[in-house]
Formats: C-alpha cells, structure tokens, sequence
C-alpha cells in the first residue's frame, strides 16, 4: 500500500498494540465512533430544527459538481475525470452549489428565498483554518434575492441563536471587507499595491505594512491610514475610528449600513474592520464567531452576489468545529439496557431508554457483553409486566 510503512504495521501487531488509524485512511479524513456520531448527529437536528422554524427550507445538493476554473475553491478542490472525459470535481463548498439551485429551481423566486443545507465538503489542500481536515461537514442558511440591513440584522440574530441552541459561548465579530478596500482606494492604491496591502492589513501585520510602504514608495501620512486600519477592532467604538478614516462615498456608505445593522441588532457585537479577506468575493458585511480555546471559528459568512447579480447572505457552521466546542459539556447519553425479549426491549424504548436486544440465551456470553459494553441493567417481561434486574444478578 502506498504510503504505508508495512514493517511498522506488523512490528505493533505483533507487539500487541493497536495499529495506528492513520496508516489506514487518507491524511485529513477521520472516522467518527458512536458516541461523538450521535451527538454530532443531535447538534445537526437542533440546528435544522432552528433553521426550519425560522423559515428556512432544506435543499440537497450533489456531491458531485463540473468542474469550473471560476469556482471560488477550484485551486483546492478534488478533481476526477467520468467515463466520458468529463472533469468533475467534489463539492467543497456550499454556497456556489446552492446559488446555481437557485438560478436554475428558482429563477422568478419568489424572493427572499430562505434556504438551509447540511453535508459533507472534501479540499484536496488541507487548510489549516479548517483543522487540517480534508473532509468535514457543514450546515448552514441562505437568504438569497434581498439585501437590506434588515436581512443582514437577520442572519446575525440567527447565528446567535444557532449558537445559543447548542450551547456554545461565542461572540459575533462583523467585518466589511469592502471597506478596507474603499480606504485603499481613496488612499490612491491600485494593482499590485492594493491587493498586498490587502493582505498584510487582513493579518493585521503592521511590519508587512511598514515594509509594502517602503517597497512602493508611500507617504507618512498615508502609512498611518494603513496601520490605523489594522488597529480597527473592539466595540461600537470602532465605528466611530472607521467613520475618521473614511474619506469617500464607499467607505462612509459602509460604516453607515454597519450602523444600521448594529442598531437592528441591538445586542453585542465585536467589530474587526480590518478583515480584508476574500474583499473581491463579499460585496457587504461579514461575521463570524469564535469560541473559547479555539483558534478557528465556529461560524462564519457574510454577503455576496450570485451569478448573474443577484443578491445573497448567509452562514456556515462546522460540525468538527462545534463538537470540540462543545467537549465535556455534551449531555449524556440515554441509558443502554439489554433486553431479554423484544417485548421488553419495546417496552424500554417507550420509556425512553435505548435497548438492545439479546442474541442468545447463553447468560455468561451476555454478562461478558454487558460490562464490556458498560450496559448496567437487563430488561425482560414475566407477565406481560417490564422487569428490571442489574446485569450482575439477573436469575432466569
């Protein structure tokens, strides 16, 4: 097998040791054991649930799409060629799929048209703002055919209460990629300059700044701009640093509708006007959320224009993501009994147990099972009535 050191395989086999996963599936996938299955498969039901009651409606779209050179991930997606030399690719995002659902299903609306999604996305790139993940699953919402600050406000009292519903601790932080642009811009930087700086502001590197300022010959005044552009993080107070900055129509159009959104809000928001990523793909606002003792967010989006001009906004959450969110604060699990009959085993599960049904009548090959399995009670019926006994003295 490529890639796979046999020797050391065999040298812990016979050593005794479990061999190492990885050596058996590709580098970024992972298997998923029960346990963390059902919870994360609970987490999926809550946040469609949400979803659902707010009006947005479930799509699927196929895993396989065209490939195409103007995707936003083609440079990182995973490509396969059909039987009929047709280049293929595995969808690695959500939003591109869905836009072409809504062009080609709905092309009269009507508009808004609220939609929500959930699968598994593959990056041929492990992405290290993924968790070096090459497969990994998301679910998530579109409004597609409106732009307002009303509908921005939307989507930001929906991602607080898809976190709230999970209960993950995370604060929205709102960017407007656009407006470091239109600083850029009334600072008289084009081409090569602006896309750099761009950059170097996004990772809020004042040295990169300092030393793009040099490489293309630019004013002290026009250096303090850009520095005070990484520095724009924090509370409300930053719209007001961002409002000192603007100097045309773009970039006080852009602090004007953050203040509109936030007012609409009116709960907690952080604001990070620095954020310059991906300025060319969002035409408006972008939020994300972070929680405690992760690096990578939880939750993110923003808006965009589909194909064609026509408006959208929406968000993603990873499951990965909220599951290591969400370690040690997961609920337990529902208590597993061993059913001695299938009316006993129906019986339980009316009462909100989980039961297993056993297999033979052979008691030490079910005690064995049982404590392996951590299964503490066994169920049976005498009478039409459900008994229950411990695994360790049950006497039939």
């Amino acid at each position: 097998m490529p890639g796979v050191n046999s020797s050391a395989s065999s040298s812990a086999a016979a050593a005794g040791s479990a061999p190492r996963v990885s050596a058996f599936i590709p580098e970024g996938t992972r298997d998923v054991l029960p346990p963390e299955w059902a919870q994360r498969e609970a987490i999926r039901a809550q946040l469609s649930g949400l979803f659902s009651r707010w009006g947005y409606r479930g799509v699927e779209v196929p895993a396989l799409e065209y490939a195409s050179a103007h995707h936003p991930q083609d440079a990182v997606a995973f490509k396969l060629i059909d039987s009929g030399g047709q280049v293929l690719s595995l969808r690695s995002e959500f939003t591109t799929a869905v836009g072409r659902l809504v062009r080609t299903r709905y092309p009269h609306g009507p508009f808004p048209l609220r939609l929500q999604y959930s699968g598994r996305l593959w990056l041929r790139a492990q992405n290290s703002e993924l968790g070096r993940l090459r497969e990994f699953n998301q679910l998530g919402v579109e409004l597609i055919g409106v732009e307002s600050a009303r509908s921005d406000a939307e989507l930001l009292h929906l991602a607080a209460a898809a976190l709230r519903e999970v209960g993950v601790g995370a604060a929205l932080e709102v960017g407007y990629p656009g407006f470091v642009d239109a600083v850029l811009e009334d600072a008289g930087l084009h081409g090569a300059a602006r896309a750099a700086l761009h950059d170097a502001i996004d990772r809020k590197s004042g040295a990169d700044v300092d030393l793009l300022c040099g490489q293309f010959g630019l004013g002290s005044e026009t250096r303090r701009t850009l520095h005070a552009l990484t520095d724009l993080y924090g509370g409300p107070e930053v719209l007001d640093a961002a409002q000192a900055l603007a100097q045309g129509t773009r970039a006080h159009e852009a602090v004007a509708h953050l203040r509109r959104v936030a007012a609409l809000y009116a709960g907690p928001l952080l604001f990070d006007l620095g954020v310059s990523r991906r300025y060319d793909y969002y035409t408006g606002l972008t939020f994300r959320a972070y929680a405690p003792g992760l690096n990578q967010p939880v939750l993110g989006g923003g808006r965009y224009a589909l194909e064609g001009g026509l408006p959208g906004a929406g968000f993603a959450l990873g499951l990965e993501r909220l599951m290591r969110a969400l370690a040690g604060d997961l609920p337990p699990e529902p208590e597993l009994v061993l059913a001695l009959d299938l009316a006993a085993a129906e019986a339980a599960r009316a009462q909100g147990l989980h039961a297993e049904l056993a297999w033979t009548d052979d008691r030490a090959d079910l005690q064995a099972f049982s404590a392996a399995r951590g299964i503490r009670r066994w169920a049976y019926t005498d009478g039409g009535t459900l008994i229950f006994q411990p695994a360790t003295e049950v006497t039939l």
